[in-house]
């Protein structure tokens, strides 16, 4: 007898974590379907790039939609859930704070809602980020860290973050979130600054711009590849009971050093470099933050193989894998 494939429903997989694991999924044998909030063929074009558009089932779903969610799972009827659709933009909530909150919130609650009063093994995995550690003086986290957001996206990822840890601690619902620090490829969307800085860069060294401008390069973050960090997620799930864990590299870089090793990748001279401090500056910016991810390696067995390096030149270089 023909074994049955397990049914993966990922909410936003036209994006980078989306796509990637989709790829993953595809090729462990899973049933993969996704959501987005535009079905059109540019907004698909990630699944395209890694050649699997036409082996997942696409859906358009409003999240924010209760009904409409409900609808959706009791349809599909999947095995487990990842939420990777919210809003990624720090800048933008500032700007459209109502918005992220729907999306990073609200999107979540719909289903973990759904999920309690409809089918309660439905295990399901959501995203959020390490920015909701907000700013502090030792800036290595763990899965203990105290939260302190900066940002309404941070605010926003905390509530999710909470909301997932109620659902499963009050209503016994496998779900968990993973805490994840940047991951980059090349198929992150234009808004963020690696790929801002890159693709700035490439039009300096084809003489169509003369100056990359930026603000505060003396950030540092914890930088990862995606690949291995939709792995990390899949793995979480994989556990008999899912718990919050914290993906990340355990380790930090400057700004400052991921654009000058794009300009030596691209033999760009440093005078092509312009800082403009306070014009460019974030509000309330984290200075610096890194993770701790010593639990994943001991829950998961997993650990960030990709150097720092290596992940600037693959995404130089367009490597998608």
């Amino acid at each position: 007898m023909k074994k049955k494939k397990i049914k993966s429903l990922i909410f936003g997989i036209s994006g980078q974590d989306g796509s990637y694991l989709s790829h993953f999924l595809i090729n462990k044998g899973y049933d993969v379907c996704g959501t987005t909030r535009n079905s059109s063929k540019n907004n698909l074009k990630n699944l395209v790039r890694l050649g699997i558009l036409k082996k997942v089932k696409i859906i358009k779903c409003n999240i924010i939609d209760f009904l409409g969610v409900k609808k959706l799972i009791k349809t599909i009827k999947p095995d487990e859930i990842y939420y990777l659709c919210g809003k990624s933009s720090v800048t933008q909530s500032f700007t459209n704070p109502v918005d992220s909150f729907k999306s990073n919130t609200l999107g979540l609650l719909n289903i973990l809602d759904t999920v309690k009063k409809t089918n309660k093994k439905i295990k399901v995995f959501n995203a959020v980020s390490g920015q909701f550690y907000g700013n502090k003086k030792n800036s290595v986290y763990n899965e203990k860290s105290y939260i302190d957001p900066q940002s309404p996206y941070g605010v926003s990822k905390a509530s999710s973050f909470w909301l997932t840890k109620i659902f499963r601690e009050q209503y016994g619902i496998k779900c968990c979130s993973g805490i994840l620090f940047n991951h980059e490829s090349p198929l992150r969307s234009n808004e963020f600054v690696t790929k801002k800085i890159i693709n700035h860069c490439k039009l300096i060294k084809k003489g169509k711009s003369k100056y990359l401008y930026l603000g505060d390069i003396n950030i540092y973050r914890d930088w990862g590849w995606a690949p291995e960090y939709v792995e990390a997620m899949h793995l979480m799930l994989k556990q008999k009971n899912p718990k919050d864990i914290i993906i990340g590299s355990g380790k930090r870089h400057s700004l400052r050093e991921f654009v000058y090793e794009v300009f030596r990748l691209l033999k760009i001279p440093k005078y092509h470099l312009k800082l403009n401090t306070k014009k460019l500056m974030r509000k309330r910016d984290i200075k610096t933050y890194q993770a701790d991810p010593r639990l994943a390696k001991k829950i998961l067995n997993w650990k960030a193989k990709t150097t720092f390096k290596q992940i600037i030149y693959k995404m130089v270089k367009g490597q998608l894998y």
